[in-house]
Parts: C-alpha cells; sequence; structure tokens
C-alpha cells in the first residue's frame, strides 16, 4: 500500500502521541509505529500548505522538530516515564518535497540511569533527508513524552 495520507498511517498501523505535545500536533501530525522488534518507526505524510518553505521544499525547522520526535520514538521503551530533549544535532543531507512519505528510524546507542543516547536518521524512501543524534534526559514522576 502506499501511503498518502494520515489515515492511510493509520490504516498501517502508525499512532501519535495523542495530546500530549500540541506544538507536534499543529505542525505535524507526526506517527510512531512499533515495530514488533523492539524498535520504533515515526513517519509524516510531507504537505505542500504546511511543511514546505519558499523554495517549496521541506522547512528545515520541521525536519528538526520531527527528529526530536523521532528521539523520544526510538527511546520510548527506555523512558520509564517522561522525558526532556538535553542535546539533538542534526545534519541536513537532501531535500525533502510535498507529496513525500517522510520516515526516521534509528537506535538507542546508550541508555544510563538518567540518560539516553540516540542516534537515527530520516529519509523517504531509499533517500536519506537528515540525519541526527541526541540526548534525552529522564524526568521522574511526570507524564510520557515531553519533547
Amino acid at each position: 500500500m502506499t501511503i498518502k495520507t494520515n489515515e492511510d498511517l493509520e490504516a498501517q498501523g502508525y499512532h501519535t502521541w495523542g495530546d500530549v505535545d500540541p506544538f507536534e500536533t499543529l505542525i505535524g501530525p507526526f506517527y510512531l509505529k512499533d515495530n514488533g522488534d523492539g524498535t520504533y518507526r515515526s513517519a509524516f505524510v510531507a504537505e505542500a500548505d504546511r511543511h514546505a518553505n519558499n523554495g517549496g521544499m521541506l522547512h528545515g525547522g520541521l525536519l528538526m522538530s520531527f527528529a526530536d520526535f523521532a528521539l523520544f520514538a526510538i527511546a520510548k521503551d527506555y523512558l520509564e516515564g517522561a522525558g526532556v530533549t538535553v542535546a539533538c544535532n542534526s545534519e541536513f543531507v537532501s531535500a525533502g518535497q510535498p507529496g513525500d512519505l517522510i520516515e526516521a528510524t534509528g537506535e538507542v546507542t546508550r541508555a544510563t540511569r538518567s540518560l539516553i543516547f540516540v542516534r537515527g536518521k530520516i529519509f523517504t524512501g531509499d533517500r536519506t533527508i537528515l540525519s541526527f543524534s541526541g540526548i534525552i534526559k529522564k524526568v521522574r514522576g511526570k507524564g510520557e513524552h515531553q519533547g
């Protein structure tokens, strides 16, 4: 099945965090999916009227926000509650275009009692758009995913 809409993502088992992060809902919405093997995939469908810059390509700030979302999706099983981003690095590799299915995958490279180190990539098809890495600090006593 070719994914072209948010409804297509939902039909493939993707879901949002819910109303946890209104900013991500506003600019996305961004979705995540449990791959069933201990890993997660994030995705969104790029829209021309919401996600493009003046040059017609995907806005860099959008891609960095999606990378931050993906950090938390990748680290979901390590969080044990809420977390906050303490570092997020990104390298733009190529441009994304409206109409593309934009996805992110990655791995936890280290997890301590208080920090989770993550790296990943944002891509469409077989073309990498952005590579990223980040650090999440676990926050005790709060709800899930704080970005």
